[in-house]
């Protein structure tokens, strides 16, 4: 009796360990549109930094797409533990919900943001429109193509680009202001909701500018598989500032028992070695070496903060993107004047 009680008892203790060495910790990660390439490259090395410094074997599984259909996935019950992000409304709509904490923009360093971009402009072999800035944009002449700012952080930042820059030109005169950036709208020749359906619709044809961050368009401009098309990339001398931000999914992550591997892997992105690979795919980012020896690789552009001219990014999300807002009556007019 006692000799088939202790053989039972080791065979459950012998399964149980076996069970054990083969289960597998699961993130739920997600990102914007474009940055797959980028993941693509540091989750591998997380996943051996976890293995290396935890002993524990982890499976990251990510979802890409614009930012704001993603925050709304989570929202009705996506199963993701970390963001990476490239808007700080679409994180603050998490926030505003329970699903993350109120102050996480002080949870990591830089307002947790590990890295920053720019929107820029890439446009077709020898620049035959002879695109320069943002009012070459807004020509008779000029379509453009960038993602609906409706779904897509991305194309927010292209808007808030526009509207700074000619904030600016104007002096602050919100009526003229109203009507650049309606111009622009009008000239949009395609409006995808994401931003890597915006860089196929102009690999095939569509429109004379793609706008979209400076990392992705470098990125094509630079990819084997564009190579024939020439691009050429344009930097305007005046852009805005577009922050990446990054937070732990809480509600989330403490439900899927994740919030040590999701914080982990967030703090990872600011490690020297994500940094110089952050750089590698034309990423601006903070540490001071990875700056210094990336100094040739980023032109020099005057960054527009949106929050020191519009307010915190409750207040631009409420005057220009909520349901109603400025956006809408811009593309709306925009609709109505083709």
């Amino acid at each position: 009796m006692l000799k088939r009680f202790l053989t039972r008892s080791l065979a459950i203790a012998l399964l149980g360990a076996t069970a054990a060495a083969g289960a597998q910790t699961k993130l739920g990660t997600a990102s914007y549109d474009i940055s797959r390439e980028l993941f693509g490259a540091i989750n591998p090395l997380f996943v051996a930094h976890w293995k290396e410094t935890k002993g524990e074997d982890l499976t990251i599984e990510p979802s890409f797409g614009g930012t704001t259909a993603q925050a709304n996935a989570i929202l009705q019950g996506l199963a993701i533990s970390a963001v990476s992000f490239n808007q700080v409304t679409d994180i603050n709509l998490l926030a505003n919900r329970g699903f993350v904490a109120k102050n996480w923009q002080q949870q990591f360093a830089n307002n947790s943001s590990p890295y920053y971009s720019t929107i820029a402009f890439l446009v077709r072999k020898d620049n035959p429109k002879n695109i320069k800035n943002w009012d070459d944009l807004v020509r008779e002449d000029v379509k453009l193509v960038f993602p609906n700012p409706k779904t897509s952080g991305n194309a927010r930042y292209t808007y808030l680009g526009a509207w700074l820059y000619a904030n600016e030109k104007f002096g602050g005169d919100e009526a003229k202001t109203r009507d650049f950036v309606t111009k622009l709208l009008g000239n949009v020749e395609t409006f995808p909701t994401g931003g890597r359906g915006a860089t196929t619709a102009f690999a095939n044809e569509q429109g004379d500018v793609l706008l979209t961050f400076e990392s992705e368009v470098n990125n094509i401009a630079k990819a084997d598989e564009f190579k024939d098309k020439g691009f050429e990339i344009v930097v305007p001398p005046v852009s805005v500032l577009a922050e990446f931000p990054v937070a732990v999914v809480e509600r989330v992550a403490k439900r899927e028992k994740t919030e040590d591997v999701a914080r982990e892997f967030l703090q990872f992105q600011y490690s020297p070695e994500i940094q110089a690979l952050l750089a590698s795919y034309n990423y601006r980012v903070h540490d001071p070496e990875v700056i210094k020896a990336n100094a040739e690789r980023f032109p020099n552009v005057r960054l527009l903060n949106p929050q020191d001219v519009l307010g915190d990014w409750d207040s631009i999300q409420a005057k220009h993107f909520a349901s109603g807002g400025v956006l809408d009556e811009l593309l709306a007019k925009a609709a109505s004047q083709r």
